[in-house]
This record gives structure tokens, sequence and C-alpha cells, in this order.
């Protein structure tokens, strides 16, 4: 194929118009000039831009599809053919999941793509790039075929891909019979599974079996367990004698790469049945008494995961857990120690392994340190004592793991004498100073005695000490403390001053520098609006003299707000209420937030602007509002505060039945699931039908965890504290205890 009318197509497209995740494909035509080019380092590069721009993190887009038939085109030309086939496949994939059945993941727009339908404008990036690859069926199924391993097992991926099953079946199939190199193989049966599960397994039982490749044996076993076929001796034996298998997802095997056993429990534990549990759990038992070290490394992973998947994974699992994590095999196995965190009051046995470990030096005593303040945080509080500064995961891990979670830490006099002489010497930079301070403050007044240190402290850091020196000073040093506070409130940068004046309110209740620098933050500092709005809300009446000011400070009403800008005006709105106690102003700016609906893939400025509502008392049931508010009980994520928003103003308005489903839906989801079951309480027993009792019942008594998404050991937090809550509704409204299950 001749490259220079392959470059003369390409310039001819309107690339400047098309769109890609960087926005503008102005740049799309270079990289595929540079992928035809002879300099490989340029190629690599330029194959490394496609995958972020067309198919970023699996996402495609406009101009996705219309660089498929380029993309093609230098396939065909030979030019780095498997690469562009695996990028052709993934575009095709689009960024969705296969379905439950395994011949699609969108069935309609497979087999319209298939037949060559619906093409036009209204038509969605996904398909139209699932149509694009489609219309190579020709050139990835005559690859099926190449004499290049790796270009048959990248055109075996992408074919599947396209879910056009009625072509790609056929010769897949007559591939599949006299496919000789492994990896393919594998891919060919990943393949069949996808597009015809019930048709490939047998195919897929029978690969199990030990005379076959070990490629080949672990991708039938997760073929096995994703259709659906009973997990039996053979499979649990064939898994075992695999380990350890992430080494063997090698090549191009996309579908099922790098976590196999972790694949397979997972599915096992979501097909939710007790015999299906039972597999799994002894599966991972089995595994994580094995004698490599490195698939004990796997187990543990598929152990974790299963720990946030299942309820009774914990209990199930804590003995290989601790037998592993506290046994001769334990130093092989770091992991295993971390896994703990998930067992919660289940691993106390592990206390003395790992306050032996955490006396130690480095990082192994560190990690260990931190596994302690999960499981035993009264053993942890002296070790921690010895060296903070030197314990970093330690003191997060006392602090909640993350920046937005409560200390864990009980007071400690040793380590809060070790804690004030760090003080001494800590620097700003890094996240010890928030760390340190954050611990100071949840003890209180058992922290007073660091007041000496944090008012030292106070200069060089400035917008952490102030909080800290209000919360933990005792009654007989306010004096004191307030004048370091007020002479901190008088110079330096207006931040600075900001959170010194708001602390001495907080101890002293003098409010004559915290009016000042209120207003000095509205009128300067366009950053600090939100907090300086929310400081006036504070002081209440007594700031009347800001409402000029707070006035001035918000956004045009017609001006497209960024998210801050939004949740500085909801702050303001809020503020002018609690001053004035008119919700007059508040009642436009917050309607005006609540209708937004670019704007709605922030769930937190709804969440602030419903529960800003919710306190404006008495407001118009005719006006805005409470449309705007109505119209949010559909979205899962704003449905609580919608619920508790409308009960405040409009009750007469709320359908308390409907309202209840709708909140469930929002709990079983996942999505805050906590304040989802607390608003349905709110709304009384005249939602406690016998349909939302036994919803909440099986809520409580099921085994999978709600999906909630998090770092690790968040979602399990926030899960137990979801099923304690949808217990609690149950007996509210009328239905008794709800079974634990």
């Amino acid at each position: 194929m001749d490259l220079a009318q392959f470059f003369a197509d390409l310039d001819a497209r309107p690339w400047a118009g098309y769109e890609h995740a960087y926005g503008s494909a102005a740049d799309v035509p270079d990289c595929l000039r540079a992928l035809a080019g002879d300099d490989e380092e340029a190629a690599d590069e330029a194959l490394g831009d496609l995958y972020a721009s067309i198919l970023h993190q699996g996402s495609v887009y406009e101009a996705s599809a219309q660089a498929v038939p380029f993309l093609a085109r230098l396939a065909a030309m030979g030019i780095r053919t498997a690469d562009l086939l695996a990028l052709l496949g993934g575009i095709a994939e689009g960024g969705t999941e296969f379905d439950g059945d395994g011949d699609g993941r969108n069935d309609g727009a497979a087999a319209s793509a298939e037949a060559g339908e619906g093409d036009g404008p209204g038509e969605s990036d996904e398909a139209a790039c699932r149509r694009a690859v489609v219309g190579q069926l020709p050139l990835l199924l005559d690859s099926v075929g190449s004499d290049d391993a790796e270009v048959r097992q990248c055109a075996v991926w992408a074919a599947a891909m396209t879910g056009a099953a009625g072509r790609v079946l056929p010769v897949l199939r007559e591939r599949a019979a006299v496919e000789k190199v492994p990896l393919v193989r594998a891919e060919l049966l990943s393949a069949l599974a996808q597009l015809d599960p019930a048709g490939t397994a047998s195919a897929a039982t029978e690969a199990i079996g030990p005379d076959q490749p070990a490629e080949l044996r672990i991708t039938a076993l997760l073929a096995c367990v994703d259709t659906g076929l009973p997990w039996g001796r053979s499979h649990h034996g064939a898994m075992l004698s695999l380990l350890p298998a992430e080494g063997l997802m090698t090549g191009r095997v996309v579908q099922y790469h790098g976590e196999p056993l972790l694949h397979v429990t997972d599915a096992l534990l979501l097909r939710d049945t007790d015999e299906d549990r039972d597999a799994a759990f002894t599966l991972l038992d089995a595994a994580l008494s094995s004698d490599s070290p490195e698939a004990c490394e796997e187990a543990v992973r598929a152990a974790e995961s299963a720990c946030q998947l299942s309820r009774s994974a914990p209990q199930r699992l804590a003995a290989p857990l601790l037998a592993l994590a506290t046994g001769p095999r334990g130093a092989d196995v770091p992991s295993a120690q971390q896994a703990l965190k998930l067992l919660g009051a289940l691993a106390a046995p592990a206390a003395d392994t790992l306050a032996r470990l955490a006396e130690g030096e480095g990082d192994a005593a560190d990690g260990a340190l931190a596994v302690l303040v999960a499981v035993a945080p009264e053993r942890a509080a002296p070790l921690l004592a010895r060296n903070p500064a030197e314990r970093p995961r330690a003191l997060d891990a006392a602090c909640g793991g993350h920046f937005e979670a409560a200390p864990v830490l009980p007071y400690d006099s040793g380590l809060l004498a070790a804690l004030r002489q760090w003080l001494t010497t800590l620097r700003p930079g890094g996240n010890s100073p928030f760390r340190l301070t954050a611990l100071l403050e949840s003890w209180g007044a058992d922290a007073a005695d660091a007041v000496p240190e944090l008012c030292a402290a106070l200069p060089r850091f400035p917008q952490l000490v102030p909080k800290v020196l209000a919360a933990v000073c005792p009654p007989g040093q306010r004096g004191a403390v307030g004048e370091v506070l007020r002479t901190a409130a008088r110079s330096g940068p207006a931040e600075d001053r900001f959170e010194a004046a708001r602390a001495l309110y907080a101890l002293t209740g003098d409010d004559t520098l915290l009016l000042a620098t209120v207003a000095a933050r509205l009128a300067d500092d366009r950053n600090g609006i939100r907090e300086a709005a929310a400081a006036a809300a504070e002081l209440g009446p007594a700031a009347a003299g800001l409402v000029p000011a707070l006035r001035a400070a918000f956004n045009a009403p017609d001006a497209h707000r960024n998210i801050p800008e939004m949740q500085a005006d909801i702050e303001i709105a809020a503020a002018l209420h609690r001053i004035t106690g008119d919700p007059a102003e508040a009642v436009p700016v917050l309607t005006g937030v609540l209708s937004d609906t670019e704007m709605t893939w922030t769930r937190w400025a709804f969440v602030q602007a419903t529960r800003v509502a919710a306190g404006l008392g008495t407001v118009p049931e005719d006006g805005p509002l409470v449309p705007a508010l109505e119209a949010l009980l559909t979205d899962p994520a704003q449905a609580p505060g919608a619920v508790l928003a409308l009960l405040a103003l409009a009750p007469g308005r709320l359908d308390a039945g409907r309202a209840a489903g709708l909140l469930l839906d929002a709990a079983e989801s996942g999505t805050a699931p906590v304040e989802a079951l607390e608003a349905l309480v709110a709304l009384g027993p005249e939602a406690g039908t016998e349909d939302v009792r036994g919803r909440l019942v099986r809520l409580a008594g099921q085994d999978l965890r709600l999906e909630v998404s998090g770092v690790l050991g968040t979602a399990v937090l926030v899960d137990e504290r979801a099923r304690v809550r949808a217990r609690a509704a149950a007996r509210a409204l009328g239905g008794g205890a709800a079974s634990a299950g």
C-alpha cells in the first residue's frame, strides 16, 4: 500500500475539529506519521500518546472512531501490526464491560454494528467506535491466521471485542482446531467463552486437565468460573496446582490479566450462594497455606479482596491469615501483616507478634506498628512514642489513614511527651505537621501540657496550630493563650490572621478580630471566600456588618462557576440566612446550584446545598427551590439530602412511600448508604411498609457488601456502618430487630 496516499488521506481529515481525551485531536496525524516512520523510539512514544489520547484509561472519543481506519491500514501494511490490532481491540471494547451472558457488552450495539445499522449523528462515541472496528473485521479475521503468533493473539482478542459473534465465532473455532501456540490457544478459548459461553463450556472443562499447557489451563479455569459452571474438586485442584499463577498471564491475554486467583474467588463470591462461598474460602484457605511465598502473596491479595466483598470473609479467613502473618512464613510474605487490618478485632491474636516486630527499626517495623494501630491501638501508642518522627506509616494509621478521617489512637501520656518534643524541632513540609496536630487536637484537654510547645510552633505553622490551641487549652490558660492568638491575628498574611482570629473566637468568644479578618478575606482573597463565609455564619447576627461584603462576594449568577466557586456561593447563602434570619437571598442561590445539571458529577456541592436548604425553615412551596429538590430525588447520590430538605421545607409535597423506595435504592447500590438510611428513618413510621422492612432486613443480613468506593478498608467500614443502620432502621420503622445473617 502506498504510504504517500495514506498520508494524503490522513491530511484530508479535519483532525483539529475532532475531540479526544485532551481536547482537539490535531496531534493524531503526527502520531500516525511517527508510527509509520523509521524511528523506533519515536514510534513507541507515538503509540503511548495514542493510548493516552484516543483510548484514555479505556475511554473512547470521537477521534477514536476517526482513527480506526488509519490504524487498520497501517496494520495491514505490516507496520506494528500486533500493537495496532491490540489498540483496535481496546477501541472496540470502548471502556465498557461484557455483560453476564458473555455475548457482548451491549448486545444491541454489537448487533446493529455487525449489520451496519444505526450510523448517524445521534450515535454515541462508544457505538461509533465499535462500528468502526467492526468495519475492519476482514483485516482482523484474516490476521487470525497470520504466521506471527503475536499477531494472531492480538487479532483474536480484537475480533472478540467487536461482539460480532455471527462473523467472528466460525473463524475463531476454525483456528482453535489447529492452533498450537499455548498463549494463542488461551486467547482463543477466552474469546470463545466471551462470545459463546454455553458453547464453550465443554472445551473449557476439558482444558483444565494436567496434560494441557499451564497458560491454557489457567484461562480455562477463568472461563469456567465466568460462564457459571459449578466449581468442583477438579477446578479446586487445578487452581492450586497452578499457583503462583500471575506469571502465566503473559503476552497479550487481555481479558484475564494479573490476578487469576483473585478473579476466581471474587467470581465465586459474587454468585452469592453458600456452596460457592464455601468453595472460595476453601480455595483461599489452601492457597494461604502454600509453601510458596509467591503463591501466598497472590492468596493474600485475593483474601483482601474477599474481605471487602463478603461480610463473612473476615471470620472465615482470619485463621489462615493469622497463621501466615504470625508464623515462620510471615517474614517472606510481608503483605500478610497488612491484610490483618481488614480483620478488625479478629486479628487480636497477632498483637504480640506485631508488637515484637514494631520494636525494630526501618520500614518493616513501621509497617508492623501501623497494623498494630488497627489491631490493638492501646499497645501501639507506647511504641509510637519511642520515635514518632521515624514512623510515618504508623502516624498515618493513627490519624485514620487518610486526611478526611478522624484520628483513632487514644490518648497516651508517653506519646504526648514524644509529640511535644517533636514539635520543638518540626519544620514545615510533608504530612507530619498535619498528622501531629490532628492527633493533639483529637485528644482535646488531655493534650493541655502541649500548650507551650504549640505556642512556640505557632509562627512556623500559623494555619495549623491555632485551632489545636483552642481545642487543647485548659480554662486556666485561656487568657495567656488568647493573647498569643490575638497577637497572631493582628499581623501576617490574611489567611494566617484569619485562622488565629477564628481560634481566638472559639476560645474566648471575642469576635472583634474575626469580624475584621473575615471582611478582609471577603474583599481581597477569592480563594478564601468559602472559609470566610462559614466563619460569618458561625457568628450569626453579630456579623450583620458583613452582609454587604458577603453579597459582594457572590459570583455572577450567569457565570460558569467551577466547583470551589459554587461551594463558596452556597456558604455565602447559608451565612446570609444565619445572620439575617431571612431565607430570601439564599433560595435563588441554592436553586441555581441544584438546577445546574451540567455540574451533577460533583456530589459534594449538591450535598452541601441540600444541607443548607434543610435549615432554611419555611419557604414558599410554589417557589423554585422545592421543585429543584424534588428533581434530585431520583439521583441516588442526592436523594438523602433532598429528602431531608423537603421534610424540613415542604413535607406535604413528599410522598413517603416513593421516597422510601428511592432511599433504599440508593442504600442498596452503595451510594451514600448511611445517609440514605438515616433519611429513611427521618421519614417516620409512615415509610415502614412491609416491603421496606423486608428490604432493610435483607440489606442487614446479606453476605455481599455494598459496592462502596474508597481506599482499602474504607469501604468495609462504610458497609459495617450501613449494616448497623439498616438494623436500627428496621426497628425504628416497626420491623423489630433485623437479622444479622
